[in-house]
């Protein structure tokens, strides 16, 4: 039966009155199917027209009502900037409420979020910031309705949605590059000592959370919180979402090779995309083809730049010289004595075009990164190697990443 602006309201009184979150969060949806309705029943509503319906339902849902129209007009016409900029009144008039309410508003809160992020990314395109960033304002607010709740029982607090909410930030400033503003919500959520811990919150908000953690220490440089948060992330990420988990291994698997893992070839069968990018430099890894490593670097720069990849497997390199000096070392019998010259000419064979000292610099180098046990006699240009484990797994190393 076709729903006119009357029955919406009555269906909207119900569901507040009822204290129904998900079927609140259904009608304030514009993709549900009430949305085309009203614009057709209404004849393509304007504010002005709108205004009369003002007192119609209680405050704030004689707003919320009409701004909902008013989205899923703008919607209709196509001018999503429009529908983003009601959307911001909506989750405006909808928090009025909210923060008088336990936490069976939050069901409604995290859609009407979700679509305020999808209008914002509709409304600027692929390139644009302006309504990025002020959805991200418009979410940072909602943030301290949430965790300012100090008067609902625990379990039905607004707390239950710290986590969601500080997800979808951290989403929308790293969308626009503003990494260091997650720096003041993260700080507000760490000094407080009254919400539940992380792992009683539902799974994809911990994984969201964990995910973005653990990007900042990856840029930050500190590999080894950054794999352990995404480790956690990826092995609590439903298969159901694998663009989730693409994301997640994009960067745990540099990771993890700095560390001497590399991704069996059953794993990235099952990311195609991944498979693409990685493929390649794992390839020459296990062959120790330094031309090859170099070549995949030229050719996937652009991507591994816009990724914040580029440096991690610059380093991951030396696993590549690595085998590759091994493999001159296995060719001479084991020895625990290998002239400069040898090394020299495995450098050339495989594409690095280098002189003695060149050489000598480049084998002291992995000496001291703990990659080759053994030391240089410079005046006989001499490597003496350990008579025991000379190129010890790369994930024997102690401490892998402070080398990185």
């Amino acid at each position: 039966m076709p729903v006119d602006f009357s029955t919406y309201l009555t269906q909207l009184n119900d569901a507040i009155r009822a204290q129904n979150g998900p079927n609140l969060a259904y009608l304030l949806r514009p993709t549900s199917p009430q949305g085309k309705e009203l614009v057709k029943s209404l004849r393509s509503p304007t504010a002005a027209s709108m205004a009369q319906y003002k007192g119609s339902i209680a405050s704030p849902w004689d707003d919320v009502a009409i701004h909902y129209v008013l989205i899923c007009t703008q919607i209709a016409h196509g001018r999503p900037a429009d529908a983003f900029q009601q959307q911001c009144q909506l989750v405006s008039s909808f928090v009025r409420f909210f923060v008088e309410n336990t936490g069976w508003t939050l069901p409604a809160l995290f859609s009407i979020l979700r679509d305020l992020r999808d209008l914002a990314d509709d409304a600027d395109g692929p390139m644009g910031e302006d309504s990025k960033m002020e959805a991200a304002r418009v979410v940072a607010k909602t943030f301290s309705a949430c965790l300012m709740d100090r008067t609902s029982p625990i379990e039905e607090s607004r707390k239950w949605g710290v986590y969601y909410v500080v997800g979808l930030v951290m989403k929308c400033y790293f969308k626009v590059k503003k990494i260091a503003l997650t720096k003041n919500i993260l700080k507000a959520l760490n000094n407080n000592n009254e919400i539940p811990a992380l792992e009683d919150y539902p799974r994809g908000h911990q994984v969201t959370y964990r995910y973005y953690i653990g990007m900042l220490a990856f840029l930050d440089e500190d590999f080894a919180k950054a794999e352990k948060e995404l480790t956690t992330a990826f092995y609590n990420c439903t298969i159901r979402s694998p663009n989730n988990q693409t994301r997640i291994l994009a960067y745990l698997i540099p990771l993890r090779m700095l560390r001497g893992h590399l991704p069996s070839k059953e794993l990235l069968k099952r990311f195609p995309i991944l498979d693409d990018l990685f493929s390649p430099f794992i390839s020459a890894i296990r062959s120790g083809h330094l031309a090859a490593f170099d070549d995949a670097l030229t050719t996937h720069e652009a991507r591994l730049i816009d990724l914040n990849l580029l440096l991690a497997l610059e380093k991951a390199r030396e696993l590549c010289m690595r085998v590759l000096l091994r493999r001159v070392w296995l060719m001479l019998d084991k020895t625990t004595r290998v002239h400069l010259k040898f090394f020299e000419a495995g450098l050339r064979v495989s594409g690095c075009e280098v002189d003695l000292d060149e050489a000598e610099c480049l084998v002291a180098n992995m000496i001291s990164k703990g990659f080759i046990r053994g030391y240089i006699s410079h005046e006989k240009r001499m490597v003496v190697l350990a008579a025991t484990n000379a190129f010890p797994l790369p994930s024997e190393r102690s401490a892998p990443y402070a080398y990185v």
